[in-house]
């Protein structure tokens, strides 16, 4: 379960199924069993276009960012304001506004960067994390899911991006948080839902669910305890 405004990290190894979930969640899988539910009404979907109309916005751990198109193309890919050309079918893209725009959202994040015409190709790692994670943060009313959104990253783009992801749910934005890094999910989760791989080839499963500060800590939560000690140990 997840709460209006709250970060929830998921933990565990690979083939666990966090990545499964996510997809799920994102549109791009259909479960076999159970049920969704947004503000408990039962949802379902069959493509990504029907998470984003329930206001979920995924940050995948490759960015899906275009290197050969500026921040600001970027920022509005497929979903660019227009205006119409005339009497016809045919329409302008609003590129001043786009620029304006992207400008103003990436500047409230205090990313740095001045100008939103320069290639993503050219940016720093923290840049093009910052650039996808303020799209998903500009279309999302409800959700943001991030798929390992600090790997790769220096220590200085790293904290630049914890504190994004800090600040949303002020704005009534809910996180999933999907990391490997047991000392962020602890800075920055309200509550921690650990999976463990099943045995005899067996999907994953969720095994343990609650605050963080009662997972990482209770000797009650032993599977995440062996996890976290195993990696820090």
């Amino acid at each position: 379960k997840l709460h209006r405004g709250e970060v929830l990290a998921l933990l565990g190894d690979n083939g666990a199924g966090k990545s499964t979930l996510v997809r799920i969640l994102s549109g791009l899988h259909r479960f076999d069993a159970g049920t969704m539910k947004i503000d408990g009404e039962e949802v379902s979907f069959s493509k990504p276009q029907d998470a984003r109309a329930e206001g979920i916005e995924t940050v995948y751990q490759d960015l899906a960012l275009f290197d050969n198109l500026t921040a600001a193309e970027n920022f509005f890919i497929g979903r660019e304001p227009s205006k119409p050309k005339g009497l016809g079918v045919l329409s302008f893209v609003r590129r001043a506004e786009m620029r304006r725009r992207t400008k103003e959202r990436l500047d409230s994040m205090a990313v740095g960067i001045k100008d939103p015409n320069m290639p993503v190709g050219l940016m720093s790692g923290g840049q093009r994390q910052a650039i996808a994670v303020a799209r998903a943060e500009q279309f999302a009313k409800r959700i943001i899911i991030l798929d390992e959104p600090t790997a790769a990253l220096g220590v200085r783009e790293t904290r630049s991006v914890v504190e994004i992801i800090k600040a949303l749910p002020a704005k009534g934005i809910s996180v999933i948080l999907i990391t490997h890094n047991m000392q962020q999910a602890a800075r920055v989760s309200d509550r921690t839902a650990f999976f463990t791989v099943a045995d005899q080839g067996m999907p994953g499963r969720l095994v343990e669910y609650g605050p963080t500060a009662e997972i990482f800590t209770a000797a009650t939560h032993q599977a995440t305890r062996d996890y976290v000690g195993g990696r820090f140990g």
